[in-house]
């Protein structure tokens, strides 16, 4: 079949139509078909289609003026191979469920196309997630390093269960030495027996900065400096001259507790949290706190999520807004 090139898109004739009714190619239009310059250029790799005055160098040329669009052929090309019929739009791809096709069958997928070096806006995610779901559809984000090569990540909103967990009534005191809050077990037992702090050699439990911050809001804990005692707002303030994302981490932290979690330090992971569930004596997540507006490299992702992995966790990004916290869970997916 031949087909033109407008610079745009590429139109083949009535003829085209087949293309559409047996591998879901293209739109039809008045008199023929129009492809997406991702599905020109594989059916002309694939000789199923000629172009007039272009061969395959020639018009991958052409389209080239588009800096993203290699990496979306390339997406294209590999869905294409694995069997998937899809189209451009409403995100980069609408990708259908294998042996459906547009016209006959439900796409499953929404595809984002990423380098490894874009940002990625997690405002944006937010939106774009909900946006999927409103419309049944799984969310996916294709990354495509320098090589060419693929890696397909489901991304979703991780809805952690509200285990309604109240603040205990154990009472403690502690002394604070600038943002290190040291307790003694013997004056408060209830600590170790609920997940909080970590016992030294001296006899005295040591409360992270987040978990002094929460036991002082939930009226648990009373901050002495100097035998005198220290307002949330001045202990908060020391605190946070030593530690900038110390805002964020405290919110999440109160939110992960209030929903029966017990998160702990992920420093040992490269993240702000391992976060407990239920009882169990291994942390099943990894979260960490970013502010609204964020904007992370698709690498730093990759990075958190094979480290996620390699020790059979999940990874979730906690996305701190006025009003809300969005757990947002990246994980890799084989299509």
């Amino acid at each position: 079949m031949k087909a033109t090139f407008d610079g745009k898109s590429l139109r083949l004739g009535q003829e085209g139509i087949s293309l559409y009714e047996s591998g879901g190619y293209g739109r039809p239009e008045k008199g023929g078909l129009r492809l997406a310059p991702e599905e020109g250029l594989y059916l002309l790799w694939r000789n199923r289609i000629e172009v007039a005055d272009h061969n395959f160098s020639g018009l991958l040329a052409d389209l080239s003026g588009d800096a993203g669009f290699f990496r979306r052929y390339l997406v294209y090309r590999d869905l294409r191979e694995r069997g998937y019929a899809l189209q451009t739009g409403p995100h980069d791809f609408r990708v259908f469920r294998r042996g459906d096709r547009p016209g006959k069958g439900q796409s499953q997928y929404l595809v984002r196309v990423r380098a490894e070096r874009d940002l990625v806006d997690f405002d944006g995610i937010v939106a774009e997630v909900a946006t999927a779901g409103n419309m049944r559809k799984q969310y996916l984000i294709a990354a495509v390093d320098d090589e060419g090569e693929l890696t397909y990540y489901e991304v979703k909103v991780n809805h952690l269960a509200e285990a309604g967990s109240e603040a205990g009534e154990g009472q403690a005191v502690g002394e604070a030495y600038g943002a290190v809050v040291l307790v003694r077990p013997a004056d408060a037992p209830w600590l170790a027996a609920e997940g909080y702090g970590k016992l030294l050699d001296a006899g005295e439990i040591l409360l992270s900065p987040v978990e002094a911050l929460y036991l002082m809001d939930t009226g648990r804990l009373t901050l002495l400096r100097g035998g005198a005692p220290l307002s949330r707002e001045t202990y908060y303030g020391i605190a946070a001259d030593t530690d900038g994302e110390l805002g964020e981490k405290a919110i999440v932290y109160a939110d992960l507790r209030r929903r029966g979690c017990g998160p702990k330090t992920g420093y040992k992971f490269g993240h702000h949290f391992r976060v407990y569930t239920a009882g169990l004596q291994h942390s099943l997540l990894l979260a960490h706190a970013i502010p609204e507006g964020t904007a992370l490299p698709m690498a730093a992702i990759s990075r958190s999520v094979r480290l996620a992995n390699s020790v059979k966790k999940k990874m979730l990004f906690a996305c701190v807004h006025t009003d809300d916290i969005q757990y947002i869970e990246f994980a890799r997916i084989k299509l």
